[in-house]
């Protein structure tokens, strides 16, 4: 077992640049990085209630219902929130188109005359902090009168048109690229780009858009093509997720064409290269009772098509052999279980931004069966299932647990099998330091030839270089002091560091 020798405490200043958006990056939160919410001023935290307000039990004991539905839009740069007025503040605000009411109002789960739940509050206020084109979403009630609460949305938009130029540097590698991403078009919530960039396997051009709410819909369509030096790929799906805790249905196609050419590495250098075409399409259907007792159910049930064909590739000669050719067609079922416990940090994985944390249970299971009556090339039964829970023992320390499964079983045994585990813990010593530990293992089973177990610098062992080793099994320790300062130079950038240490281990063939 080879194992990673330990770099020590590096300290790190992470600056961040840029007058708004919110880059690709602030859409993972399980990096265990600090990461940049980019125009994030050093803001309050949440709004106030109106202290003569009765308390939300109060209002249902008294069967209030919702009135007025005020919403409160702020601009980029919000003058009346202490923003400085500059030029380029104004000149920002003038050329940003703010999101439409209407994109707002129609990811609201709650309207005028219903019942006033605050769980559709919080719930509404977590789905529009989901999107890339707002900033933050707060929801609360401002008034009651007679019977009837009336409630305020407040939202704040960031700078959408993102153009720039990257460059960056890990594990001995450059990667660099071009793109301009507009994430609000018009101001309807749609998100296109156009970019170029050079990465460690391969120059890409690609275009991509996405609607998550299609004809103001549930509907989210994406499309995605990328003309690359080792090939191409194309995405396409269109799906109506159980977008909300009490959705009682959801339904979508997804469509996958990609041929490219696939690494084998050891210690950082490549071992051979083989051509990869695959197909791919999954079409599904599920129905849910809804929320009831605290819990989302929900069965899902559908249909895939997976075809993966393998050849060698002119640049680097084989020396393993080639993965063999598979081709799943495979109908499953889903069981999904959610449980309605939430809590919202600042300044935890992301600086200066509200993020919402998961603390209740969430597991999923699937298990389906390819035939070669239908079309497979074997007879196999697939399996993949998912489980998290979080534990908050108080306002300073909070633990996530999450894992995940997947493989199939044929010829009598596993084959493609894969465990993920990951333990995640933050220690909060103040509202700008915080302590993130974290611990993450992944076992395979039978791999196929396709499937490789890496570790190195681009996935989570800093200083290292690229996918350093190999095997079947691994392990990472992270450990990670941040610091959240509220610098925020000419409003254009937070500034934040973290001096971390990072220590894993690959083994097995």
């Amino acid at each position: 077992m080879l194992v990673s020798k330990p770099r020590g405490w590096v300290l790190i200043l992470a600056v961040f640049s840029g007058i708004g958006g919110v880059s690709a990056a602030d859409r993972a939160p399980d990096t265990g990085r600090v990461i940049p919410s980019l125009n994030a001023r050093a803001t309050p935290g949440p709004l106030e209630r109106n202290p003569e307000l009765p308390s939300d039990a109060e209002l249902a004991a008294k069967d209030a219902t919702i009135g007025v539905i005020r919403y409160n839009a702020r601009d980029v740069f919000d003058f009346g929130a202490g923003d400085e007025i500059t030029s380029l503040s104004r000149l920002a605000n003038r050329l940003h188109i703010s999101t439409r009411q209407g994109v707002i109002a129609s990811q609201v789960l709650f309207s005028a005359g219903e019942p006033y739940q605050p769980r559709l509050l919080e719930e509404s206020a977590r789905i529009l902090r989901d999107t890339r084109y707002l900033r933050d979403a707060q929801i609360r009630p401002v008034a009651y009168h007679d019977g009837v609460v009336d409630v305020e949305v407040t939202t704040q938009d960031v700078w959408t048109l993102n153009p720039g130029v990257s460059f960056g540097r890990s594990g001995g590698q450059n990667t660099s690229g071009f793109e301009i991403e507009e994430l609000n078009l018009l101001g309807l919530g749609t998100q296109l780009g156009l970019g170029f960039k050079s990465g460690i396997d391969r120059n890409s051009t690609s275009a991509f858009y996405r609607d998550r709410q299609l004809g103001s819909s549930w509907w989210d369509l994406s499309v995605k093509y990328s003309d690359n030096s080792d090939g191409r790929l194309g995405e396409t799906a269109i799906d109506h997720p159980f977008y909300a805790l009490d959705t009682r249905w959801a339904a979508g196609v997804a469509l996958r064409d990609d041929q490219r050419i696939d690494s084998r590495y050891s210690l950082g250098e490549i071992v051979d290269q083989y051509g990869v075409r695959q197909k791919q399409v999954t079409a599904y259907w599920g129905t849910s009772n809804g929320l009831r007792e605290g819990w989302a159910r929900r069965i899902t049930s559908g249909i895939t098509f997976d075809k993966r064909q393998f050849d060698e590739a002119a640049v680097v000669p084989l020396a393993r052999p080639l993965p063999q050719d598979r081709k799943l067609i495979y109908p499953w079922i889903a069981a999904e279980w959610v449980q309605d416990e939430f809590y919202t940090a600042r300044n935890q994985d992301q600086i200066e931004k509200t993020e919402d944390y998961s603390l209740g249970w969430r597991a999923r299971g699937q298990v389906g069966y390819a035939s070669t009556g239908l079309g497979s090339d074997r007879n196999a039964f697939t399996f993949t299932g998912s489980a998290s829970k979080g534990l908050r023992w108080s306002d300073r320390q909070s633990l996530l647990v999450s894992g995940s499964l997947t493989g199939r079983v044929e010829g009598g045994g596993v084959a493609g099998g894969l465990l993920d585990t990951e333990l995640r813990y933050y220690f909060r010593q103040s509202p700008r330091r915080l302590l993130f530990v974290t611990m993450a293992a992944q076992i395979g089973s039978n791999l196929d030839l396709d499937q490789q177990v890496l570790l190195g610098g681009d996935n989570g062992l800093r200083g290292y270089p690229l996918r350093y080793q190999s095997g079947s099994r691994r392990w990472l320790f992270t450990a990670e002091q941040r610091f959240f300062s509220n610098w925020y130079p000419f409003q254009l950038f937070n500034v934040g560091g973290a001096a971390f240490f990072d220590m894993g281990a690959v083994s097995g063939v």
